[in-house]
Parts: C-alpha cells; structure tokens; sequence
C-alpha cells in the first residue's frame, strides 16, 4: 500500500490534518488489512483499495477534528469508519468501536491488535444492549440509516454534556425535524473531502440543555 501515501498525505493536508510518518504507516496498515479481510468479512462492497483509501479513510479523515474531545464510540463501526482514523490521528483519546455483527469486531480485534490500537476498545453487541462502565463524550456514527435512529438507540452512551455526531450525505432535513424531544442540532458542518464531488456534511446534535447559546441553528 505504499504507493498510496502521497494522496493520503496531499488529502490530509487538504483537510488540516497533521499525519506524522508513523500516522501514515498505521493508516495504510489499516487499509491493507481492510483490503485483505473485505472478501470473507465483506467489508465493504467497495473492492479497489484506491477507492477504499478515497472514499473510507479520506472521508473519515474529513472529521478527525470536528468530533469534539474526550471518550468517544463508534456506534455501528462496520469496518471501522471513521473510529480507526480517528484513534489513529488521536491516539491519546480513548475510542469503542461497537458493532453487532461478530465477523466485523472480529476484524476491529484484529486491527487493533496487529496495529496496534492500544486506545481502542471494541465491543460486540447491538448499541440498544450495549452498557458501558462510563458513558461516552461523542457518539459518532457514518452507517445509521437515519440521524432519528442513531439518537433513539445510543442516547443511553451519551455523557452529560456530550454531542452526537451523524456524518451524512446530504442534509436530512426531513431527519433533522423528526428528532426527539430535548434533542437540537447544535451545528452542522459542511465537508470537502478531497476527490469527493458528493455531498458530505457532520451533523452535530445536543441535549438541549447543554446547547451552547448562539449556536442552536443550523450553519
């Protein structure tokens, strides 16, 4: 995968996102594995690892420093997007990735293992069931179906103070207006992702309670 490291580090300097050499090495790590599991584990349905590198860890990287401080989970990790990218870039910050189906932790166990992760945990249970020790500063998420589900399912994980964070496609303004009571979108960021023509935006919602004045509308 070496020869992918100049476009993942020209993407990261787009992005603002400082990769030191070792950063890259565990990133392309990542991507060899994802590209070596993806057939049994299924992945992906994205076979080429130039557009895995595109369309995953670019796009994951487009968020790295938008999702807030403190522990954060994954919720519905899948392969692992963003939560290695972002534990990767943050190694200080402790990281859950969560998922239900067993093949896919598996694959997240193995990651960071052989990486190694040492601040990354993963947990293999439905988000619904899914009781951690603490609750978590950011949930995140790039798989939900729908921002409404996300928050329904996970708002257990949320710490007080804490924020979720939907990354979508277009904005789902039909989504956003159907969210539960005491749940505002606190702001939401437009993402240029290099190589990425679509539209991509984070969504970044609250309790209502711990809305920060001002910032209660969508930007």
């Amino acid at each position: 995968m070496e020869e992918f490291r100049p476009r993942l580090r020209e993407a990261a300097a787009q992005l603002s996102v400082e990769l030191s050499a070792g950063q890259q090495d565990l990133l392309l790590e990542y991507l060899a594995l994802f590209s070596r599991w993806n057939a049994a584990y299924n992945l992906s349905a994205i076979r080429d690892p130039q557009q895995m590198l595109e369309r995953h860890i670019i796009d994951s990287l487009s968020v790295v420093n938008l999702c807030g401080d403190g522990p954060l989970i994954d919720v519905g990790s899948g392969g692992g997007l963003p939560g290695i990218p972002l534990a990767i870039v943050h190694p200080e910050r402790p990281v859950t990735l969560l998922d239900s189906n067993g093949k896919k932790t598996r694959f997240l166990f193995q990651v960071a293992t052989t990486l190694p992760l040492p601040n990354v945990q993963v947990a293999n249970a439905r988000v619904e069931e899914f009781e951690p020790a603490q609750k978590f500063a950011a949930v995140v998420s790039r798989a939900f179906a729908s921002v409404v589900d996300m928050v329904r399912g996970s708002e257990h994980l949320l710490a007080p103070g804490g924020r979720f964070y939907a990354m979508k496609g277009k904005v789902p303004e039909d989504e956003l207006s159907a969210l539960p009571k005491g749940i505002k979108v606190e702001r939401v960021h437009p993402l240029s992702v290099p190589g990425c023509d679509a539209d991509r935006h984070l969504i970044v919602l609250a309790r209502e309670p711990d809305m920060i004045e001002g910032r209660g509308s969508l930007a």
